[in-house]
């Protein structure tokens, strides 16, 4: 769907935390940029005009972390696939980490995903650089290359570090270009073979735990090398509470360091997984109601400033063997702005801050030009009816991936319009 001229979107609850905006606005859009916040120009004579009376208005929201497959495992989803999900869910902005086949270590990966995302016209879709080559944690990667050739970040998805003096080379490096590392911290020994959080739960089910240590351990260590180098990092899905402790003591010392968090982690706990249940399986493992709750207070707080999808979208066969041996992930870009508006309505945060946390914060993170709306900026827009109340069925999801453990949850919140680069590419109900 596409939009020749002018958009107006008229009447609508504007939110854009960037410039402090939470009123009634309209917004008006030409040539793929923002025109005007407010009255329309003079003159100016819109092909369409949207009318959101009941509704926000807010900028696309970006999302740090949603694998879509390609190249390499479409048989799970695709660019096209993944990017109509984005669409229908008011995301603009997809970050795709480097474990795709091959591997993003090479300029030729960056190019061929940009195009394939072009070619879909349905979002922005923007390559995390492999940190090691082939992500075997040995070798470094080209990182100026592959940060000339757009990559707005780097780091090895999944995959460890062979060693300490690995990662600080690597830090080294990426300090020298001024480049952001993502971590997704996890010592792989502590970890060992586990497969849900290492407690309660998982002693009832007899499954192999993670401790919640396996993360701490490798944040104390992340924080201290980079320190030490001065490189900038991104803690990648926390999801302990002593974790998020370090992250604020090291903010408080004026460390640069970020952190965000997948939005499961904010709703679910280990206890969800008490019946085996394979769409709960995760890494990080869903952790305790303790950690939860911390980490509801550290996106409150901003220590977290951004939320995320998490997006791992799986063909079925990966979640219906026995827990341990299924696959990790959810399929998470359908639910990621209706399970924020869930922490709203259960008081955690406001719809600002929400709002906030999907677009600007991540934004800010990554130094990117999006996520607001000032005159000038591309015009990326997320429309939806706060008060819509629908039922997620798996099967009508548009994602390759079905897999979630929120199949029946009733949710609040829908998304009706999505404008990138000024064009409308969804429209509910079309």
């Amino acid at each position: 769907m596409s939009t020749p001229a002018g958009i107006s979107i008229v009447n609508g609850r504007l939110i854009d935390p960037a410039n402090g905006i939470d009123a009634e606005r309209d917004l008006h859009v030409l040539e793929g940029r923002v025109l005007a916040v407010g009255a329309a120009p003079a003159g100016f004579d819109p092909a369409t005009v949207i009318d959101a009376r009941g509704q926000v208005v807010c900028p696309g929201l970006i999302d740090l972390a949603a694998r879509l497959r390609e190249p390499g495992f479409e048989y799970k989803a695709t660019i096209a696939s993944e990017t109509v999900a984005a669409a229908r869910s008011g995301i603009t902005t997809l970050c795709c980490p480097p474990d795709t086949d091959p591997v993003i270590d090479t300029p030729a990966v960056v190019t061929l995903i940009r195009r394939r995302a072009k070619l879909a016209r349905r979002a922005r879709v923007l390559s995390v650089g492999a940190l090691t080559q082939g992500l075997k944690g040995e070798q470094l990667s080209e990182m100026a290359a592959l940060q000339a050739a757009g990559c707005v970040a780097l780091g090895n998805a999944q995959a460890p570090l062979a060693n300490t003096l690995v990662e600080r080379r690597a830090l080294e490096y990426a300090a020298t270009f001024g480049i952001i590392v993502f971590l997704r911290p996890e010592d792989r020994y502590l970890r060992d073979r586990g497969c849900v959080h290492e407690g309660e739960v998982a002693a009832r089910l007899g499954l192999p735990g993670i401790p919640a240590a396996a993360e701490t351990v490798a944040v104390a260590r992340d924080l201290a090398l980079a320190e030490h180098v001065g490189a900038i990092i991104h803690f990648r899905g926390l999801s302990t509470a002593t974790a998020v402790r370090m992250v604020r003591d090291a903010q408080a010392a004026r460390l640069p360091v970020s952190a965000d968090v997948a939005i499961h982690q904010l709703h679910l706990t280990d206890h969800d997984a008490l019946d085996f249940d394979a769409q709960c399986h995760v890494t990080p493992p869903l952790r305790t109601l303790q950690d939860r709750d911390a980490l509801r207070q550290a996106v409150r707080e901003g220590t977290i400033a951004a939320i995320c999808s998490d997006h791992q979208p799986h063909e079925p066969d990966a979640k219906e063997a026995p827990f341990p041996a299924t696959l990790p992930g959810i399929s998470g870009l359908e639910t990621l702005l209706p399970l924020a508006l869930r922490l709203v309505q259960d008081g955690v945060l406001d719809l600002p801050t929400a709002i906030e946390r999907l677009t600007w914060g991540p934004a800010r993170i990554l130094n990117l030009p999006y996520g607001r709306l000032d005159p000038g900026q591309v015009a990326d827009a997320c429309v939806f009816d706060p008060e819509a109340v629908w039922t997620l069925d798996p099967a009508a999801m548009a994602s390759a991936g079905k897999n979630t453990p929120f199949a029946g949850w009733e949710l609040t919140g829908r998304v009706t319009h999505t404008v990138y680069e000024g064009r409308l590419v969804f429209r509910l109900g079309t």
